[in-house]
Order: C-alpha cells, then sequence, then structure tokens
C-alpha cells in the first residue's frame, strides 16, 4: 500500500505489484479492471491515470476520459472500498469529487463490486450517485467456482455442455495458449470477422496490443483448432483471485463443432493450476431480455454451471449538472440504438 508521502494523485507508470497484492487480500472481490496493469494499458493508449489508497481507507484505479460530450473519471468495478461504512465511503467519494473537479471532469462514472441488492442500491442513492444511461463492466454475468475438482466442476454443467465437452475431446480438438504478439494479431483478425458476422463493435489493434503489453504474462489468448483449421479463440486475463473471459472469436467452423466449449473447459483447468479461485465469463442478457446483445451467449456460458451474479449497474456523480444533461441524452440514444 502507499504511504502517506507517495498518495498518488499522479500518473505512475510501474505501480508496485506488491502493493497490488495486499490490495487484493484486503478487498479479494477486486479484478483487472482496478489494477496497475489495467491503469498502464490506459497510459499507453493515451490516457491520464490516477491511483489513489485514500490514506489506507480504500483503492481505485481511475482513469480521465476525453469524450466529446463531456470529460468524465471512469472507475471501473471500483473503487474499492467497505461500502457499509458511511463514513468512509462518504470520505473516499468526496475525495474523488475533488479529483474530478481538479481534472475539469463533468461526472464520475463507477461500476463497484457490489451484488445489486436494494440495500446497495440504496447506499449509492444516499451517497449522491444516479443511475447511469450506460454500462461499464459487465453487470450480469456468470462466475465458476475454480476450487472444486475437476470432476466437480464437469458435475455441475449443464448435461448439454457436459456433451459438448466430451464430445470435443472425443473428436480430439486442440486447445493452446498463448500471448505472443502474433497470435494477438491473429485473434484481431478472426474477431473483425466475427464481429461483422455478429454485429457488435471489437476493441482496434492498438487496444489489444497496449493490453498484452501492460498484463504480459497475466493475459492469454487460447486457440481451438481441428486438423489444423482454427474454430474458436478467447482473450483471457487474470489479476488477483480472478481470471475473466474478456474477448471472444470464431470462425464458422464453430456452428458445427464444439470449439467454444473446448476453450473454456482448458481454461478452467488451467487458471485453476494458475492459482486463480474464480472465472468471470464476462457478460450474459439479464432475464426477460431476448434482445440484449448478450443475449447469444447467455445459454451458452450459463451452462458451465457457475453461478449467476448480478451487480449494482453503473452509477454518475454529476460534477457539472448543465454539462451532464448533454451526456445523459447523448448516452440515452445511444443506449436504446445498441439494445444495452
Amino acid at each position: 500500500m502507499f504511504t502517506r508521502e507517495e498518495r498518488v494523485i499522479k500518473t505512475s507508470p510501474d505501480p508496485k505489484i506488491a502493493d497490488w497484492d495486499k490490495i487484493v487480500k484486503k478487498y479479494p472481490e477486486a479484478n483487472f479492471l482496478q489494477s496497475p496493469e489495467y491503469g498502464r494499458m490506459n497510459e499507453i493508449l493515451g490516457s491520464k491515470v490516477i491511483y489513489d489508497n485514500f490514506d489506507g481507507k480504500g483503492f481505485a484505479t481511475m482513469v480521465v476520459r476525453n469524450a466529446k460530450r463531456g470529460r468524465y473519471l471512469e472507475i471501473p468495478c471500483g473503487p474499492l472500498i467497505d461500502w457499509e461504512d458511511k463514513s468512509v465511503a462518504r470520505e473516499v467519494l468526496d475525495k474523488i469529487s475533488e479529483i474530478a473537479a481538479k481534472e475539469k471532469c463533468v461526472f464520475v462514472r463507477i461500476r463497484p463490486q457490489l451484488t445489486a441488492t436494494a440495500e446497495n442500491l440504496q447506499i449509492l442513492s444516499g451517497l449522491g450517485f444516479k443511475k447511469s444511461p450506460m454500462h461499464l463492466a459487465a453487470e450480469h454475468t456468470v462466475i465458476l467456482d475454480l476450487t472444486r475438482s475437476d470432476e466437480e466442476m464437469l458435475a455441475s454443467m449443464r448435461r448439454q455442455t457436459r456433451y459438448e465437452v466430451r464430445r470435443g475431446v472425443k473428436m480430439g480438438l486442440t486447445v493452446s495458449r498463448d500471448n505472443s504478439e502474433e497470435i494477438f494479431r491473429e485473434f484481431h483478425a478472426v474477431q473483425a470477422e466475427t464481429a461483422r458476422r455478429q454485429n457488435f463493435v471489437p476493441p482496434s489493434l492498438k487496444t489489444l496490443l497496449a493490453e498484452r503489453e501492460a498484463f504480459s504474462d497475466k493475459i492469454w489468448i487460447y486457440k481451438v483448432i481441428n486438423e489444423n483449421e482454427p474454430v474458436a479463440y478467447g482473450l483471457i486475463v487474470g489479476s488477483g483471485l480472478e481470471a475473466d473471459y474478456y474477448e471472444a472469436a470464431s470462425t464458422l467452423l464453430n456452428r458445427k463443432l464444439p470449439g467454444a466449449y473446448m476453450l473454456l473447459w482448458q481454461a478452467m483447468r488451467d487458471l485453476k493450476k494458475d492459482g486463480y479461485e474464480r472465472f468471470n465469463l464476462w457478460g450474459i442478457a439479464p432475464a426477460g431480455q431476448p434482445h440484449h446483445r448478450y443475449a447469444g451467449v447467455t445459454t451458452f456460458k450459463t451452462g458451465f454451471g457457475g453461478e449467476v451474479v448480478e451487480f449494482v449497474p453503473a452509477h454518475d456523480l454529476v460534477i457539472s449538472k448543465i454539462k451532464y444533461m448533454k451526456n445523459l441524452a447523448v448516452e440515452t440514444m445511444r443506449k436504446k440504438k445498441r439494445h444495452l
């Protein structure tokens, strides 16, 4: 943890990993979006990043976003604080507001690691937050417990999922993982094709290479092959106790072959050996929303037998009310257009 003299109100090109390890022990819910590596990735891409431990009362990796609709301070999956301690939460958020004002931000956007209970929503409301018109990080997801045995993980799967995993094994599909620049470039090309077929906006090659540089040996591209032909790809990143299935891509072969099933099954076993305790499959559709952008992958992901978790949605703390109204109008229209 940073000392009082080191308390960061500045960008840091190389935050100490030892400090992050201490933070994860105190806040085990932390994931890669609050990690120093995530901050470094954003710095590589040209964003200002601010780290603060609030005199030992919490931690936040904050990214200053420059958008046409208004500059804002983004804290994905954070800040990491004891939300039930109202005095601490208020003190930390007052400090964050000061930082946002100093950076000339219109608002602060957070998506804490809090489940979407009435009590937690009331905590945010009581601290002056209002629900954001846009999401910030996956709110509805499936989290797999990696502390179980392979047999227990298989047994918890839906029968059809277990069948597809075993079918992939019998067919001889092979799974590899790599973090070379070459495989990241290959992944980008295949994902671009996937995006055209499935109508989503993929990350740029620049972003993918920045993630690779920042996360180093904690980020991998998984690739499934059938007779030398690629079937499915997955980008997985780890930090603290959690690994996340952050991006995916596939070829047309994946419609006929159980490539994605084999990919996740191999990843589950690898990540368990690596010491991760949970695997976040990163995004499913909320119940009753068949047109949601994650609707097509929801049955697939829930079939692995994890816990379906709903986090609180993104919330905004308004710094400049007049300018925020412009942002609210633009993002509300965008949300409807994208079926978010």
